[in-house]
């Protein structure tokens, strides 16, 4: 699933007349960029959720023929947030009886050379319900991860306030990249409704024992899109064949 509902608004004023699935980088759109790692890595059915210029979305998948994929549209009359979103796509992983196998969540608007391959490996090997792609790095909102790199807690704010779900002797603050590698168990367990944050999802679940875990992605190349400069110092990159 790609995320690709928000609204953009860090990116105006190129936001203004399109989602931001549709603003460029060198030339080529996130939505397109996004989908292209994914079938990289064999990804051939996928759904897109969105709400923001939602129709341009729609009309753009149709004149590139889905990009040679199987591509569903979730559209979203209000702004259901990751959670939420994620939530009334559900029904898209639970179609036949054969759908056991994890999913990618993926925001539409991260660019980077995070290998999707190890992840799902990492993902299946330790069984978990979801397992999340961090880095070291510096960040305003931090997931708080014990020494198994389960999942305990959180930091935020400018007061950077803990919320520990999970008590550790030890914790680690890592910033999360906006992917995640998902079992379809975890639809099954989202209790909350609504507009939500499936962070809010996790550290409850974390909270009640089940395992949710990072993957180390330090050694990997990624770059939020979130505002203008963002875009120009990717396109760069993709130029210098950083990424």
């Amino acid at each position: 699933m790609i995320l690709a509902a928000g609204l953009g608004t860090r990116l105006r004023p190129l936001t203004n007349d399109r989602p931001k699935a549709l603003v460029e980088v060198a030339g080529r759109t996130l939505l397109e960029i996004t989908l292209g790692r994914l079938r990289t890595f064999g990804v051939s059915e996928v759904i897109v959720n969105v709400h923001h210029h939602a129709d341009q979305i729609a009309e753009y998948l149709k004149a590139k023929k889905n990009f040679g994929m199987r591509v569903e549209v979730s559209r979203e009359d209000v702004l259901l947030d990751t959670g939420g979103g994620l939530k009334k796509a559900g029904w898209f992983f639970l179609e036949d009886s054969i759908r056991e196998e994890p999913f990618l969540l993926h925001n539409v608007d991260v660019i980077s050379t995070i290998d999707l391959d190890r992840m799902v490996q990492s993902h299946k090997q330790r069984q978990v319900l979801a397992t999340l792609a961090v880095q070291e790095r510096e960040t305003s909102r931090y997931l708080l991860f014990d020494e198994q790199l389960q999942l305990c807690g959180r930091r935020a704010g400018r007061d950077q306030k803990q919320e520990i779900v999970r008590p550790s002797p030890r914790t680690q603050a890592l910033a999360f990249s906006g992917i995640h590698v998902i079992s379809p168990r975890l639809l099954g367990k989202m209790t909350e409704e609504g507009v939500f944050s499936i962070i809010t999802s996790y550290l409850r679940l974390a909270g009640q024992g089940e395992s949710i875990v990072a993957f180390r992605a330090d050694e990997y190349y990624w770059r939020d899109l979130g505002k203008p400069a963002d875009l120009q110092q990717a396109a760069q990159d993709l130029e210098q064949k950083v990424l």
